[in-house]
């Protein structure tokens, strides 16, 4: 079971979404940044609404614990194999709604932590049937350090976000820059969804990102809640 603390409190959160809903191409640097998408012949646009996909409870994993790398992907063959960090701000959903408005969005939120939203990129550019499988591998979501509550937090838009890997930034940015900032994705996603107590919403990355090796630590930092630091390491195959 998965716990976080809760900032200000001698209390841990049980993190147990139902769903995880991540989003796609929410900054703008970040659509310019998306090489692995222009290879595939994709040229990222700006999107006209939030674009979603999800990730499955599995990712989940908690400070400090490793980013698995799995065997298999080797056995692909894959000319340029390759997992990425992307640091992301994610939303905790605090009580249960569906079509709610922008303007009362931000009361269903209990809290905020940072996500890691690690992903095998061969498999998300080849898949035909789409982003899931390439974002959902086991340890694939790293959350985390701690949740802050979201009247800590009164606007989730002013806060910086950073990636450091190995020590390095390699991403700096702000949520201000989010195309569709965390009240209107709550509403959108919630006129298709019932979205429920802990659930998560992951808000995107921005520019910057980029691949994960065996023995690399990646820590992404967000203003008012943290640094959640996790090292990568390569599965052995089973001999």
């Amino acid at each position: 079971m998965l716990t976080l603390p809760i900032s200000g409190k001698d209390e841990q959160y049980t993190v147990s979404p139902s769903k995880i809903i991540a989003l796609g191409l929410n900054y703008d640097d970040h659509l310019q940044d998306s090489v692995f998408l222009k290879s595939k012949n994709y040229t990222p646009q700006r999107p006209s609404e939030p674009l979603l996909f999800p990730k499955t409870p599995n990712v989940l994993i908690g400070p400090g614990e490793s980013i698995v790398i799995p065997a298999f992907i080797e056995e692909y063959g894959f000319e340029d194999p390759r997992v990425d960090y992307e640091a992301e701000l994610a939303v905790i959903i605090g009580a249960a709604c569906k079509n709610v408005s922008e303007e009362e969005a931000l009361e269903y939120v209990f809290g905020y932590t940072c996500m890691n939203d690690v992903s095998q990129r061969n498999f998300q550019t080849g898949d035909k049937s789409g982003w899931f499988r390439g974002k959902s591998l086991d340890t694939f979501g790293p959350v985390g350090p701690q949740v802050t509550l979201a009247e800590d937090i009164p606007d989730p838009q002013e806060m910086s976000i950073v990636c450091r890997l190995n020590g390095q930034t390699v991403q700096e940015s702000h949520t201000s820059y989010q195309i569709f900032p965390v009240k209107r994705v709550i509403s959108f996603i919630s006129r298709h969804f019932t979205l429920k107590p802990g659930d998560i919403i992951s808000t995107g990355t921005p520019k910057g990102v980029g691949r994960l090796a065996h023995g690399d630590v990646v820590e992404v930092e967000i203003e008012k809640i943290g640094v959640l630091r996790n090292p990568v390491v390569e599965e052995k195959h089973r001999s």
